[in-house]
């Protein structure tokens, strides 16, 4: 079933199609899977589309809480277009699956940032929500048994693909150490080729590790006991505001403005919360 206030966020207006297609699939397949935990989307219409006052940027956002009996907690995407003063533009667009305490599985996160046509940095992961050291059982069943490290082996494979580094500490301590961070370049005026990646490599590998988390993480069945619930609880409380504070709260002020940005974050915290 459809809801109108997907549009916005479905059109991923500004990306080559094999990566709107990636964008769009991915929506689907989760809403498809969850349909019947999943909540319709209550952010206000200003928060599910906004623009700065230039109208040089504009940014879409999806948030579905699911219902309280649900192992998940809520899914978020999004998709922010910026024109650059250097002519160019930089599009993020970004798909999160988050679980709540009566689960320790981990999250969902694939994030696509492109700055131009030849170059694009991919972060596709399950964050863990528990220590791997303590917990090697958990290691074991979501990360090596998944056999999620061959999926990012085939992807370097390619010579176009390098590792990629984010400046951010925070980010490279909750990602898991199967985490795909890898940078794809394609040399000068080699804007199809990228689009070539993305449809053959990035999407198909995006796709497995999306199925995989739907069916080992956010419909796996787990025992958490009372005071690891807490314990969860408290974590993913720290996660989801540093996500915010990191992801959002550094860019909207500087791409949209306080008004703007003020209004999105308020919004999105009241539900986080």
């Amino acid at each position: 079933m459809n809801h109108p206030h997907q549009s916005k966020l479905m059109e991923f207006p500004y990306v080559s199609a094999p990566h709107r297609n990636l964008m769009v699939d991915i929506v689907s397949k989760v809403e498809a899977h969850l349909s019947s935990s999943l909540l319709p989307c209550t952010l206000p219409q200003d928060v599910q589309y906004f623009e700065n006052h230039t109208g040089t940027a504009h940014a879409a956002l999806l948030l579905r809480s699911a219902v309280p009996s649900s192992q998940v907690d809520f899914i978020l995407g999004s998709w922010l277009h910026c024109g650059l003063p250097t002519g160019g533009a930089l599009n993020i667009t970004s798909f999160s699956g988050y679980l709540n305490s009566s689960t320790d599985a981990p999250n969902f996160l694939v994030e696509l940032i492109q700055s131009s046509p030849t170059s694009l940095i991919l972060i596709l992961d399950m964050p863990p929500r528990k220590d791997l050291v303590l917990h090697s059982q958990y290691l074991k069943a979501f990360y090596e048994d998944s056999q999620l490290d061959e999926k990012r082996k085939h992807l370097e494979k390619l010579s176009e693909v390098q590792p990629y580094y984010t400046s951010s500490l925070y980010i490279r301590s909750v990602v898991s150490p199967t985490a795909i961070m890898v940078r794809i370049e394609t040399g000068t005026d080699k804007a199809e080729r990228l689009e070539e990646i993305v449809r053959d490599y990035v999407s198909p590998i995006a796709k497995e590790v999306l199925q995989i988390w739907l069916e080992l993480c956010a419909c796996g069945k787990r025992e958490v006991g009372e005071e690891e619930r807490i314990a969860l609880a408290k974590r993913d409380k720290v996660t989801k505001s540093k996500t915010i504070e990191i992801d959002l709260g550094s860019n909207l002020p500087r791409l949209f403005g306080e008004d703007v940005a003020t209004r999105v974050l308020e919004s999105l915290k009241e539900v986080y919360n």
